[in-house]
């Protein structure tokens, strides 16, 4: 786990103490996994021993937080990332630990421009992915009459494509009826999803959609829900200015469910929202 040799680290506890073993009947070092952890992360951090030591005292093993999920994930460890998932939902809301740990966590091992993917971030998507997937399954039913389209242009494995998965979880844990469809659908066969959901807000994400094909979605979701439905822009999926506007989201989940909530209950009171100014689509 520290990739030492078992000499190195009975140096490391004759030196600094640290990581303190516990001793069996025979004689046999037992060293505590969270000691073990702090130090991996800490020494991960530093890269020197002595402040390793120093850190990982300090602060034990500390919350789950983003550093050490991506270490999990560098380590390619599904059974460590889950147990640092477990650890923040003993702190933090499901919303909070997707918000604050997970998303920013494989954001962080995205690649840059064009260049390919790493192994690493192929991991940390799939899992965020699964553990999305897993979560909304165990999602309460919805506990509001409103519902929420979701048109979806992210590909995987876009980090879009998990801002997706997770506005969709947040809004469903939020009660919500929510149904997310690609933007890539047919609309000449969306009339009857639209009707049968019959959404108060349709939100337009992900960067893989052309402005001719969002409006004809929003066309035929306005045809068929009706003219006061709200059309929502979530992390740019516009992708250039038009003729008619389109209400800006707040860039997380959590900011961006809050907004959709006002919007639906006639709380935003200037019909923009806190990430900017309106953008536009010819419709």
């Amino acid at each position: 786990m520290l990739g030492v040799s078992p000499n190195t680290l009975r140096s490391w506890e004759r030196r600094f103490g640290f990581p303190e073993p516990k001793r069996t009947a025979g004689g046999h070092r037992q060293f505590d996994l969270a000691e073990i952890e702090a130090l991996r992360a800490a020494f991960e951090e530093t890269q020197n021993i002595s402040s390793a030591v120093s850190v990982a005292r300090e602060r034990g093993n500390g919350p789950a937080s983003p550093a050490r999920l991506e270490s999990a994930f560098g380590r390619f460890d599904e059974d460590g990332a889950n147990r640092l998932i477990e650890e923040s939902l003993t702190v933090r809301s499901v919303e909070r630990t997707i918000e604050e740990v997970l998303l920013p966590t494989v954001e962080a091992l995205a690649p840059v421009d064009d260049a390919p993917p790493t192994p690493e971030y192929g991991f940390a998507w799939r899992y965020a992915t699964g553990w999305l997937a897993a979560t909304q399954r165990t999602a309460p039913p919805a506990s509001r009459p409103e519902g929420v389209l979701v048109f979806d242009a992210s590909r995987a494995p876009d980090a879009e494509a998990l801002q997706a998965q997770a506005l969709e979880l947040v809004l469903r844990r939020g009660g919500l009826r929510t149904l997310t469809l690609t933007a890539d659908s047919d609309p000449n066969r969306l009339a009857h999803a639209i009707t049968a959901l019959d959404p108060r807000a349709v939100v337009l994400t992900g960067h893989g959609a052309t402005l001719d094909a969002l409006g004809r979605l929003v066309f035929t979701a306005r045809r068929v829900a009706g003219e006061d439905v709200a059309i929502l822009d979530y992390r740019g999926a516009i992708p250039h200015a038009g003729s008619s506007t389109v209400e800006i989201l707040p860039d997380g989940p959590l900011a961006a469910r809050e907004a959709i909530l006002a919007r639906i209950d006639g709380r935003a009171g200037s019909g923009r929202f806190a990430r900017g100014p309106s953008r536009a689509i010819g419709l």
